[in-house]
């Protein structure tokens, strides 16, 4: 999916297919995020004015560069993340044993289900903080794209959180559960309150939320 042309994926999550659905589009917008970010670092490195910022901005390309390719990976992945638990739908459910069965690989399904999203979101997090580094010490020409930034990436972690809060209400296993929403939670709230942090120190963005 990430080789396909703009047009070709619109349409594509415009079809009445469920894939690509709202999992590979939070994945597409951490990954425009950290595009984003790197590019204002790019248009920042190797200015005068901006010296005293070069050193952090050389070093935040090559993590925004991995984060980008780890999330345009994570939108075909996350639309296969549901395979295991498809998969088990379709095992044979006419004895005690197979039902049995067929019900444990659905719960291991919708843990494997929770996997990916989760990992969007984490890693679309860390784009907040170079986001951050954008505004206050980036090329002011470019800080309009360092907001959009934090923008896409906060829309990255909650769109994903989504996606693994709709599996864990299926999933039994307590323990599991209540560890993921603990970081369902914290990512959440950090998520916002590090956007709103960030619109706050731009005079364009003050004022949004």
């Amino acid at each position: 999916m990430k080789d396909m042309t703009i047009e070709a994926f619109a349409s594509m999550t415009a079809s009445g297919e469920p894939v690509p659905g709202g999992g590979s589009i939070s994945a597409l917008a951490g990954a425009l995020a950290a595009a984003l970010a790197e590019m204002v670092a790019g248009l920042t490195i190797g200015k005068k004015k901006y010296a005293d910022a070069e050193g952090e901005m050389v070093k935040a390309v090559p993590v925004m560069k991995a984060l980008r390719a780890q999330l345009l990976a994570d939108i075909r992945r996350d639309s296969e993340s549901f395979n295991l638990y498809m998969q088990a739908l379709s095992l044979p459910k006419g004895t005690k044993e197979e039902q049995a069965a067929r019900k444990a690989a659905m719960q291991n399904g919708l843990k494997e289900a929770v996997k990916v999203p989760l990992s969007v979101a984490k890693a679309a997090a860390e784009i907040l903080p170079a986001a951050r580094l954008m505004i206050e010490k980036g090329n002011k020409t470019a800080e309009t794209d360092g907001l959009v930034a934090a923008m896409m990436a906060r829309t990255g972690v909650l769109g994903a959180l989504f996606n693994v809060k709709i599996n864990l209400a299926s999933i039994e296993d307590e323990t599991f559960t209540k560890e993921i929403r603990e970081q369902v939670s914290r990512l959440e709230q950090e998520a916002v309150k590090m956007e709103r942090e960030i619109l706050e120190l731009s005079i364009v963005g003050k004022g949004v939320l």
